[in-house]
């Protein structure tokens, strides 16, 4: 009899067990996307429709949205300045020095930002920087170019994979920094080497626009096998949104956010 009731409990247990993980199953969170604003929120009035500006970011984070990518360059004298060209008005950054270049003004009477006037305002939020590294012409002052903008997030307070994530077309920076932040998000830009060899050399994120994936569809699970970041870039059209949804990366990168926000609803992550 004794031997009866413990069979008992024991086929209660089972089932109790089975109906546990078949609830967990159900219940199980969905995977949301994140929003990264391209060049920060600039296409609005706010901002006076330009990108890699203060007033981007500031936009950036007074709407919600998970990111905002920039990009820096590093100067002839070893500062940082946010732009997205090569050149300003036929300046060339790298050659350049830093006051410079602030100096000059944009037809709305604006000026490029230094990397440490950016900063000062993302210390007034919590969305995550997706700091663009530039390629630089020499590969040498690429390896500078990482240790100042590390520097410059520890001064800032900023130094936090919570805050930042690390993109880059340069795939010497992005080995640089898989050497000295392993612990951060680190994204090649490029969309020539397979996840499989990027998670070779120790790089953690992939970062390409959407036509790569288009091409190479088995990229979306190679990086997920090896549980890399998945972040597509960008993306504006209302089609390939909708595709790029279904493709469910870890972040979306767009110059039409609120669209994006629109089209993803509840799958957003904020």
């Amino acid at each position: 009899m004794a031997q009866l009731k413990t069979m008992k409990v024991i086929h209660y247990l089972t089932i109790a067990t089975v109906v546990a993980l078949m609830t967990a199953g159900c219940t199980a969170k969905e995977h949301k996307i994140a929003i990264v604003a391209h060049q920060g929120y600039w296409d609005c009035d706010q901002a006076q429709h330009l990108g890699n500006t203060v007033a981007a970011l500031a936009q950036t984070q007074a709407n919600g949205f998970w990111g905002s990518e920039f990009d820096v360059h590093l100067t002839a004298d070893d500062q940082m300045l946010v732009f997205h060209n090569n050149d300003i008005f036929g300046v060339d950054i790298h050659t350049s020095v830093l006051d410079s270049l602030t100096a000059i003004t944009y037809p709305n009477g604006g000026h490029p930002a230094s990397l440490d006037e950016f900063l000062a305002q993302a210390e007034k939020g919590t969305t995550r920087l997706v700091f663009e590294l530039k390629p630089h012409p020499d590969a040498e002052r690429e390896l500078v170019f990482v240790d100042k903008a590390i520097e410059a997030l520890k001064a800032h307070n900023l130094y936090s994979p919570e805050r930042v994530m690390f993109i880059s077309f340069s795939l010497n920076m992005c080995k640089r920094i898989a050497e000295l932040c392993p612990d951060f998000t680190n994204q090649y830009l490029n969309g020539d080497i397979s996840p499989d060899d990027l998670f070779a050399m120790g790089i953690n994120g992939v970062d390409y626009h959407y036509t790569f994936f288009y091409q190479h569809p088995e990229w979306i699970d190679q990086a997920r096998s090896h549980g890399m970041s998945l972040n597509i870039w960008t993306v504006d059209n209302p089609e390939d949104i909708q595709k790029v949804i279904d493709m469910d990366p870890d972040c979306i990168t767009t110059n039409v956010p609120l669209l994006v926000r629109e089209m993803l609803g509840d799958k957003e992550l904020r």
